[in-house]
């Protein structure tokens, strides 16, 4: 019998292994290690270990991660670490999803999930441990064998060996087992490590290639459903009443039924659920939000500007700087409402009997959709079985505090009474999900005789994606919300200006918003990096330069503008009709700088190369970095050059790829992405590459064209490249 997540929590009958190794959140000293029926034992009677490493007969390394694999490359990452302190051998190492349980709750926010660009650097520790624990008592298991001491046994490889002895892990495992854990256990030093810190082909791509992954789309049993729903056309909308007596005419389709967030069309396969949906006929109360209008609601963001914010950041008194600055520059940003829009768009399969509720998704707080389950199904949360499919992307749409996906297809397949998928359409997310929110920002900024700035008044306009969640308590002080703020009032450029004072609203406006990759560092690097940028040209200054002397107390910016910098080969000579712009932000622990290099044909911006250096920290698969440079510089390209939601009346006006365009494959740069040497504090690298590339694209359209763009997407006015700026404003 095939194995399976669900069996081995449930039973502990895991086919062919031989030691498992629990461990517990850093800060408690014990660890346990048993067999697979007394390890799953142990979890029922309450220990929280928070994920498992299984060594098989078969010498196979199985190490459950807690985390989502949504192409960011958690899955080798993780199984890195342990692989590191186990000294596996690498070609048996195997990964799977962990089950949803608080055993596997993340460090930092005490519940399972992926988000933030954490997962690296919060499982270094416990991971590494694991590991190590389960070297120690494979260790002891074959000092036993070999009836020598352990100081003499070295491991290598998935082997332990002493003298011309020699042992596979697979036959010290059952052996392990039964091993008391040590209290303690040491791991290596950075100078020992063969594994961490090398370029490392991904455990994940193989799965990928041979189609063998298992998305939540590609989920399929013996009488499983299909649903879609037909929600309401604006947010707040609800149903008035419904005629399905057309949708049930449609062969295939075998119910419909009324669930919270709209009407649910239950069928035999996808195509029979759209064309009854299709059929159906819903009378709508549109409720409050049915004037919402996109350039009204910018209208009242700047009369909300006009007026004096909560502050989030101040010092000395701006408004008494300004009046001894010897120049000011005012400028006014703006960006629009994005939409996700992952490739896969989301699913959710459910299936709920007398033995509980099982779910198959791809999620990213699987915490959230537990509870919020067994809330909807009156189970207790531990009989709510969630299996993590791959994600087909997510930025962020797939860890919604509401659970809007997961909740809804639990109230399909509870109403239905069958096993039920329920899939959203693309234009179903683009026209009725969560949205990355608008923005509305100005700056005054009082510059001295030298171009340098002296004094800074700053207002942000916004809705916050943490008020009324969970979140809110934690994450929301004095009325601000730090993820809308980040990376302006906190900026280093501020830091080092005596006076400067940051203010925010936070208007409501009906529209669900959410985080999205980068979250507040996605429009703040764009509007900070810009601004930086036009103060370099007010000053008559090469904006690498001007940034140096404005970061000359920020090594880490400074390390990662440099190496940009030089590996773009700033200040060189560029072909006719080019232009550089530069751009260097922190996010997420992370350093980066991004110099784009750009031209204008038949009057749209041509992105042809980027260069990227960030600084990390430890870099634990500089391979998976590199990628995730690349990955976030297309997704904030598509956002820089194309993307954008409107409403009217209402309606959010796009609906898919050919109206809410991404980044087309014909339009990817050249990107070269470099790492800066560092052992400083580590940092994420899934969010981080998207927050500067709108920015350096932005300033080398200005270096290339002399015209100031601010509003994103970005968007020039007829130009003719040979009229552009001279070629010093290239440099």
């Amino acid at each position: 019998m095939q194995a399976s997540r669900r069996r081995f929590l449930k039973s502990g009958a895991v086919a062919g292994a031989g030691l498992v190794v629990a461990f517990v959140i850093p800060g408690a000293s014990r660890f346990a290690l048993a067999a697979a029926e007394p390890a799953t034992a142990a979890v029922a009677a309450g220990f929280a270990p928070n994920a498992f490493l299984r060594v098989g007969d078969d010498d196979s390394v199985t190490v459950l991660v807690s985390h989502s694999e949504m192409g960011q490359g958690i899955w080798t990452g993780l199984a890195m670490l342990i692989a590191e302190e186990l000294d596996a051998d690498w070609s048996k190492v195997r990964v799977e999803h962990a089950p949803a349980a608080p055993a596997y709750a993340h460090t930092v926010f005490g519940m399972q999930m992926t988000g933030g660009s954490t997962s690296t650097w919060s499982e270094f520790d416990r991971y590494r441990q694991a590991g190590a624990t389960a070297r120690a008592l494979l260790v002891a298991a074959a000092a036993q064998r070999f009836g020598v001491p352990v100081d003499q046994v070295r491991t290598e490889n998935g082997m332990a060996i002493a003298g011309d002895q020699r042992a596979r892990y697979g036959e010290l495992a059952q052996a392990a087992a039964q091993l008391p854990p040590p209290a303690k256990v040491a791991l290596k030093d950075a100078k020992d490590w063969k594994l961490i810190g090398q370029p490392t082909r991904r455990l994940d791509t193989p799965e990928k290639i041979t189609g063998r992954a298992q998305f939540g789309m590609d989920v399929q049993f013996e009488g499983l459903l299909t649903a879609l729903v037909a929600r309401a056309p604006v947010f707040g909308g609800t149903v008035k009443s419904f005629d399905a007596t057309t949708a049930l005419g449609v062969p295939g389709v075998r119910k419909v039924v009324q669930v919270p967030s709209g009407v649910a069309v239950v069928a035999d396969h996808f195509w029979a659920a759209k064309l009854g949906r299709d059929a159906l006929r819903v009378d709508w109360d549109l409720g409050p939000n049915a004037a919402l209008d996109t350039q009204a609601l910018r209208e009242q963001f700047r009369a909300l500007a006009a007026n004096a914010g909560t502050v989030a950041s101040t010092a000395g008194d701006a408004k008494g700087g300004m009046a001894k600055a010897a120049k000011t520059l005012e400028a006014e940003y703006h960006v629009p409402y994005l939409a996700h829009a992952p490739m896969e768009p989301l699913n959710c399969t459910v299936k709920i009997d007398a033995a509980g509720c099982e779910i198959w998704t791809g999620t990213q707080f699987q915490t959230i959709d537990q509870q919020v389950a067994a809330q909807i199904t009156g189970l207790k949360p531990e009989q709510v079985q969630i299996h993590t499919t791959f994600l087909g992307g997510g930025f962020g749409r797939r860890a919604t505090p509401t659970s809007d996906f997961v909740s809804e297809a639990v109230q399909v397949a509870k109403a239905a009474g069958a096993p039920v998928k329920t899939v959203w359409t693309r234009e179903d997310d683009v026209r009725g999900g969560y949205y990355r929110p608008m923005y509305l920002q100005q700056a005054r900024i009082g510059l001295d005789a030298q171009g340098m700035p002296i004094a800074w008044h700053h207002v942000l306009v916004g809705q916050s994606i943490l008020a009324g969640t969970p979140f809110e308590s934690a994450m929301v002080k004095n009325g601000i919300d730090s993820t809308s703020v980040e990376g302006v009032a906190d900026s280093p450029y501020l830091e080092d200006i005596a006076d400067h004072r940051v203010e925010l609203h936070s208007p409501r406006t009906g529209i669900p918003v959410l985080w999205w990759r980068s979250v507040g560092h996605s429009y703040n690097a764009f509007v900070m990096e810009s601004l930086v940028d036009e103060l370099a040209h007010a000053a008559g200054q090469d904006p690498v330069a001007y940034r140096r002397a404005l970061l000359r107390n920020h090594p880490r910016h400074l390390a990662a503008l440099n190496l940009a910098a030089e590996k773009s080969g700033w200040g060189t000579p560029l072909p006719q009709g080019r232009g550089r712009g530069v751009a260097v932000h922190e996010s997420f622990g992370s350093y980066l700088a991004q110099v784009a290099e750009v031209s204008v044909e038949n009057g749209a911006i041509r992105v042809h190369r980027v260069v990227c250096a960030i600084d990390c920290g430890l870099a634990v698969n500089p391979e998976g970095v590199r990628a995730q440079m690349e990955s976030g510089i297309a997704f904030g390209l598509g956002a820089a050059l194309h993307s954008a939601l409107s409403f009217k009346d209402g309606h959010v006006q796009e609906s898919n790829y050919h109206d809410y365009q991404v980044l087309r494959l014909s339009e990817m740069p050249k990107v070269e992405a470099h790492i800066v040497p560092s052992s400083e504090k580590m940092g994420g690298a899934g969010e981080p590459g998207t927050a500067p590339i709108a920015p350096a694209v932005a300033n080398a359209v200005f270096a290339l064209t002399g015209q100031r763009l601010r509003e994103l997407p970005l968007r020039l006015a007829a130009v003719a490249p040979e009229k552009s700026a001279p070629a010093a404003a290239t440099a």
